[in-house]
């Protein structure tokens, strides 16, 4: 079967047509959850819930308990979804045991239970191997990650920050979205944490605007971003390193910071193509931020050399996948990050 957007899976899901199999795959923890919680409101009703849902994981449980609970008909529930966690997992079996857990699953999905929905989930497969092509042939296969680049993340991210917004009740502007998206380097639990502040700031008039997320989120993280900027215009890696320090001590979170570097070095990108004496005011509209930042965007954009920008945007992105590949701490990967920011070699 080919694979889908989760949009596109819940669009299949309102037809009620049970999906007997499942692949969910990607690094996104909230599209992920966003899905799971979907499916149980799809096919399970609220109290049923304790007999309808399991959670097996492919590391400890043996496939074939697993597949035995699908063919099992759940008690006090006309239906169950059964998720199997870290299938990744099945591909360190050696060659005998995959191929025979291979063929197993793939017997049980030309025959399913009528009764079960069974969703495998994954970070990533290797789609050489047998059992990530059974995958994309026996079930609907379901991308959990919007993209590893940042700026395609960020514009990907914004139809589903206004269904979050329409979710906690309030109604956020397009420009409010795209500019929240943008800073927040398309992360959607930051953007949904973000969110609920920004709901709750908004009150009874329900509308989230442009105005609120400069307010909220960009003043509280831009525009130390905007310091730590200067001291890597001036290439201080001692100095840069402590501001760092003290951000993280202070609770910023390293993709959140990392999105904020990245928006603010393509706006000095983008300032250093305005024309020569254009103000704030004049620059505010090109650049889509308020008067006064568009001005210290300016100021600050004369003090890069453009390849120094480009550069560090290449290095950010770098950075960008290490923290969501795992692996190596957050602190490490944004302290190597800024020194290499830093570095005279850089310009």
């Amino acid at each position: 079967m080919a694979s889908v957007t989760p949009h596109e899976l819940l669009a299949r899901l309102a037809k009620g047509k049970p999906i007997p199999g499942i692949l969910l795959v990607g690094a996104d923890t909230y599209l992920r959850d966003m899905c799971r919680a979907k499916l149980v409101d799809a096919y399970v009703a609220e109290g049923t819930r304790d007999w309808g849902v399991r959670k097996v994981s492919a590391e400890d449980d043996d496939v074939s308990a697993i597949l035995g609970q699908a063919q099992t008909t759940p008690m006090l529930a006309p239906q169950q979804v059964i998720f199997v966690s870290d299938v990744e997992a099945w591909e360190r079996l050696g060659d005998d045991s995959r191929d025979s857990l291979v063929k197993q699953i793939s017997e049980y999905l030309d025959n399913p239970a009528p009764f079960t929905v069974l969703v495998f989930e994954a970070a990533a497969l290797d789609q050489r191997m047998r059992l990530a092509k059974m995958f994309a042939e026996k079930t609907v296969t379901v991308s959990v990650e919007l993209s590893t680049d940042p700026a395609e993340r960020a514009r990907l991210a914004v139809p589903l920050s206004l269904e979050m917004a329409r979710e906690l009740g309030a109604t956020l502007d397009q420009d409010a979205a795209e500019e929240l998206c943008d800073i927040l380097n398309g992360e959607l639990a930051a953007i949904r944490t973000e969110l609920e502040k920004l709901s709750a700031y908004a009150g009874e008039r329900r509308k989230i605007t442009r105005a609120d997320v400069d307010l909220l989120v960009i003043s509280a993280r831009k525009y130390e971003v905007w310091d730590l900027a200067g001291m890597l215009a001036e290439r201080k890696p001692a100095q840069v390193l402590a501001f760092l320090d003290k951000l993280l001590r202070d609770g910023e979170p390293a993709p959140a910071l990392l999105g904020a570097l990245a928006w603010t070095f393509r706006k000095l990108l983008e300032a250093q193509e305005l024309p020569a004496g254009t103000n704030g005011y004049q620059a505010a509209g090109r650049l889509k931020m308020r008067s006064d930042a568009a001005e210290r965007a300016i100021r600050q954009s004369r003090k890069f050399p453009k390849s120094q920008l480009t550069n560090g945007l290449a290095a950010l992105y770098e950075a960008d996948s290490r923290l969501k590949s795992g692996g190596t701490s957050q602190r490490a990967v944004m302290e190597f990050l800024v020194t290499q920011l830093a570095s005279p070699a850089n310009a």
